[in-house]
Formats: structure tokens, sequence, C-alpha cells
């Protein structure tokens, strides 16, 4: 009886993830979720406490997703460091690229927004993309250690820098509507690695 809690209440994450990426999160309304999602109206507080709450619970989810993406890239160990981080980047590059460069961000959607207006979904969203930064560092390091990446910074201070070259790239990219941005950070992006 569990599993199909789980997957009902996944089921309105995933469909207001679709819809919030189109329209933004304060323009979004309950309702509108639950119908696309095949759920009745009237038990979204079944599921969830509040539209803060439900925020939350979405974000949590798409940096699970975003998470195994990038923990799947670093498993293949028949690749090097550098082609880890490599393919990592251009994972991000075609998602920023899709739609006209509408991209398939929350983190580049919805940042500003949530800053705002939820301290819950502004956490949340500070936690995740400390997280994505982690991994990255990670990378960056094995690269170094195992000789495919060199960085004239700390394998820190690179993730921090190359995620916030990437996230300014997808916002330039989707107010021009073309990926040149996009194109740009990624030759930064093997400057700095020297790839």
């Amino acid at each position: 009886m569990p599993a199909p809690k789980v997957e009902t209440r996944q089921s309105i994450l995933d469909a207001a993830r679709r819809i919030v990426l189109a329209k933004g999160y304060a323009a979004v309304g309950i309702n509108e979720v639950l119908t696309a999602a095949g759920v009745p109206k009237g038990s979204f507080y079944h599921w969830f406490e509040s539209k803060d709450a439900f925020g939350e619970a979405m974000m949590k989810s798409y940096f699970d997703d975003y998470f195994a993406t990038m923990d799947g890239i670093v498993a293949r160990a028949e690749k090097s460091s550098a082609e880890h981080l490599m393919q990592y980047w251009q994972y991000f590059y075609d998602t920023q690229a899709a739609d006209d460069c509408q991209g398939g961000c929350l983190v580049v959607k919805l940042g500003a927004e949530i800053a705002d207006l939820s301290e819950a979904m502004r956490v949340t969203t500070k936690s995740g993309t400390a997280a994505i930064v982690d991994r990255l560092e990670r990378m960056i390091a094995d690269g170094v250690a195992d000789g495919s990446v060199s960085i004239d910074d700390t394998p820190r201070a690179t993730a921090e820098s190359l995620y916030d070259l990437w996230l300014g790239a997808s916002m330039i990219a989707k107010i021009h509507g073309n990926p040149g941005q996009l194109d740009r950070a990624m030759a930064v992006t093997r400057q700095v690695l020297h790839v």
C-alpha cells in the first residue's frame, strides 16, 4: 500500500517540475499541478502541508535526480576524470540549450524568484547547489590526481567559479534565445581545466 502513495506524490512533483519550468513558481496554481498529475483536486494537503512545503519537496526531488545524473557520469570507470567533467558540462549545455535555450534547470528558472518568496525553497536550493559544487570539486580533484586536469586554483575555487559561470551563461542564453553564451562557457571551461 505505501508504493501508490510514493508514486502519487512523485507524480505530483514531476508534473509540477514540468509546469514550473514553463511558467515559474508563483504563476503555478496547485489545482493546475494536481490536474496535470491526474490527482483529485482538494487532495493537495494530504501530500504536502503547504505550498511552501510542496515547493521545497519539488526542489529536493529535482536535486535528487540531478545528483543521480552526476553520480552516474562519475561511475563510468572506463573514463578519465577530465572526460567525466566534460561529459557533465555537455549535459549541462544540452539541458540549457533545449527548447530554444529555455532550458530545464530549476535553479536557473527559479533562483531569484524563490529567494524572495520562500525561505524553505531558498535553503533547499542553497543546499542543493552546494552539493553540486561539492561533486564538481571532487571531480576536479580526481582529475588533478589522475593528471587528466590541470588547474591554476584550488579544486573548490575552480568548481565554484565554473558553476557560477554556467549559471550565468544559462541565464543569458535564455534571455537571448541562443546558445552563444553556453558555447563561450564551454570554451572557458576547457581553458580553466586545461583539457
